[in-house]
């Protein structure tokens, strides 16, 4: 505790001109090229590596935050709803060490006019030599949304919609927050959230996360299999009826063992967190549902909604950790946070939410 406390002091002067720069360059800084998206800002790759942070690392609205790793950057992506970024979708952010992150721009070229349509959780991966973006896009009245592929050579973009939408098996008119998963044997799976109406005891009706095999990155096998859906009180998202919300599928693997991280509740609830099942194959069953959001939860008074998470390991390749948001004190706007992932015997736990100096990455 004493290191800590003195390594920390140490920074602390570097550490106010580095959350000074953040918050200039999370605010500008957008350099556009006319073919691979936006070109890193010299000085950001001039910057000392920090040695402390504090929550949040980007204090932009960013929710739903992903984050993907190449060649040594990271570039993290955030829902935008119906906004647009210079004219794209979805926020996109890059960094060398997590804490430090210029806004690049927008990410995905608009595939439809309607400006009413939402665009919501982006989540990005490499396969077959390409960047491939899984997204939920759709509109309210009537509900409808589906899960859809975007494909770019370059992390930055821009990313163009393949037309491919990832049918669910049930032809569920309300699927969001894709997750696609890699397992050692080359096979993809893809988690996903998908409404659950006709929930029996000791289930509750709601949104729930389910999971299918894809054939290829842009199709589906058809054979979906659900994961976990409501069946305690702190995923019960409305006073007015029995519906609960279990969404945002995080999933990894972890001594042979399959873990989906969700989240639970509504976004603006204080109860909404983190919790985990568990499984010994990504089609499950999955089992060990928490009564309590025991993976990430809310500090009352300091963090307020932490969830919606991705996981990535940090610049020394052994040390993994979550990527999530949290409101601002105001509730405008969701920012992205990190926090150390600890295994324990129970599963993945975070070290968090966190929002006073931490150790950097």
């Amino acid at each position: 505790m004493v290191r800590l406390a003195t390594q920390i002091l140490r920074s602390f002067g570097a550490g106010l001109l580095l959350s000074a720069t953040l918050s200039v360059s999370g605010e500008s800084f957008d350099h556009p090229h006319p073919q691979a998206g936006f070109n890193l800002i010299p000085v950001i790759a001039s910057l000392p590596t920090p040695t402390a942070y504090t929550n949040p690392v980007y204090r932009g609205d960013m929710p739903d935050p992903t984050v993907v790793r190449y060649d040594g950057v990271y570039y993290a992506f955030g829902t935008t709803g119906s906004d647009r970024v210079q004219g794209r979708i979805f926020t996109m952010l890059r960094s060398t060490n997590l804490v430090n992150w210029e806004r690049l721009g927008g990410a995905l070229t608009p595939p439809f006019p309607n400006p009413d349509y939402q665009y919501w959780a982006p989540e990005v991966v490499y396969a077959e030599g390409k960047f491939f973006m899984y997204y939920a896009m759709g509109r309210f009245n009537p509900t409808h949304f589906e899960n859809r592929v975007a494909i770019s050579t370059t992390p930055e973009g821009p990313y163009t919609d393949t037309g491919s939408v990832l049918i669910d098996c049930k032809a569920n008119n309300y699927c969001i927050d894709p997750f696609p998963f890699h397992d050692d044997d080359g096979q993809w799976y893809f988690f996903y959230s998908a409404q659950l109406p006709n929930a029996e005891p000791p289930f509750h009706p709601g949104t729930g996360i389910v999971v299918d095999r894809l054939v290829n990155m842009t199709r589906l096998a058809g054979d979906c299999h659900v994961v976990v859906q409501g069946r305690y009180d702190w995923t019960r998202a409305s006073q007015d009826k029995d519906w609960h919300v279990l969404e945002g599928p995080c999933v990894l693997k972890h001594e042979g063992k399959y873990y989906c991280i969700y989240s639970g509740n509504g976004y603006k609830s204080i109860h909404y967190g983190l919790d985990c099942v568990v499984a010994d194959h990504p089609l499950g069953p999955f089992t060990g549902q928490g009564e309590s959001a025991r993976v990430l939860h809310d500090v009352a008074g300091k963090v307020r909604g932490p969830g919606h998470n991705d996981v990535v390991y940090g610049p020394d390749n052994e040390t993994q950790y979550f990527v999530y948001h949290a409101w601002d004190e105001d509730m405008t706007k969701r920012q992205m946070c990190i926090d150390k992932l600890i295994w324990t015997p129970e599963g993945p736990r975070c070290d968090g939410p966190t929002y006073a100096h931490q150790l950097a990455p």
